[in-house]
């Protein structure tokens, strides 16, 4: 799945085009800078918000591109941004966008994305959306993360209208020994083919942007376990990358939470 050109990882790839798309919507508009940054990875948060503060940024709208909150995401982001905020006798004022998991133009874009794949391979007999999955001691340690994700599958369901008996949520990328939140996606996946399903889709809502747990894991390798286990077709539904609705949906957000820092700041698109 790796790409041949400069970017390399799916990831890296999606994102920038992201921010370049955003970057092209405000580009006659010197108030406003977009730039993005890598948990893991480069180019690294506190040397993005470096870059900022030199260009002059004195108020900061942090986006983690995580829908559903857990302190090993969406936390972890915002950990790194206060660690470089402790550096600094001259702090910007920083705002951070809060989980959108049941946002109605989120839910909306990732129901268009189920009913394009439905309308190009044909009805499925049932419908699974797979987070990327925690330790189960994460909920009992006070994590909303698993409640967020029940809530984003329910509000896709009753979009989609898709009956309940007929749709799934299961949780993906476990390792170590200890539980994670269940049911696991590829022991769901060996249930339903045992039990006569054949065309599944699936999808993963909890990722903006296609990468290893995506493209490998799901689109592989969780296919690749449904076939042996007597299942015959698994369409796998592409994350919202840079496509319109991803960019509308992200424009959304930033402008919500520029709310009162900019005058008379209307959507570009």
């Amino acid at each position: 799945i790796w790409d041949k050109d400069n970017y390399g990882s799916p990831l890296r790839r999606h994102t920038v085009n992201q921010t370049k798309k955003l970057q092209e919507l405000y580009k006659q508009d010197k108030q406003i800078i977009i730039e993005h940054a890598m948990r893991y990875g480069k180019p690294e948060i506190d040397k993005t918000l470096y870059k900022m503060k030199e260009n002059g940024c004195t108020k900061i709208v942090l986006m983690p591109l995580y829908p559903q909150y857990a302190a090993s995401t969406t936390a972890s982001v915002q950990d790194e941004v206060y660690k470089w905020l402790l550096t600094k006798r001259w702090q910007p004022a920083i705002r951070t966008v809060a989980p959108w998991y049941d946002e109605i133009s989120y839910i909306n874009a990732i129901s268009r994305s189920i009913k394009m794949s439905i309308n190009k391979n044909g009805k499925p007999d049932a419908i699974i959306v797979s987070f990327h999955g925690v330790p189960k001691r994460y909920l009992l340690l006070g994590d909303p993360y698993h409640c967020h994700c029940q809530k984003t599958a329910r509000l896709i369901q009753e979009k989609l209208k898709w009956p309940k008996s007929k749709f799934y949520i299961s949780f993906q990328s476990r390792f170590g020994p200890e539980p994670w939140l269940q049911p696991y996606t590829d022991e769901l996946l060996i249930k339903l083919a045992n039990e006569g399903f054949k065309n599944i889709t699936i999808i993963s809502p909890g990722f903006v942007t296609d990468c290893l747990e995506t493209l490998d894991e799901i689109q592989n390798e969780a296919k690749e376990i449904f076939i042996e286990n007597g299942g015959k077709k698994l369409n796998y539904v592409n994350c919202l990358n840079d496509s319109r609705e991803a960019m509308n949906l992200f424009e959304e957000l930033i402008l919500k939470n520029l709310g009162g820092w900019l005058e008379n700041k209307k959507r570009k698109s």
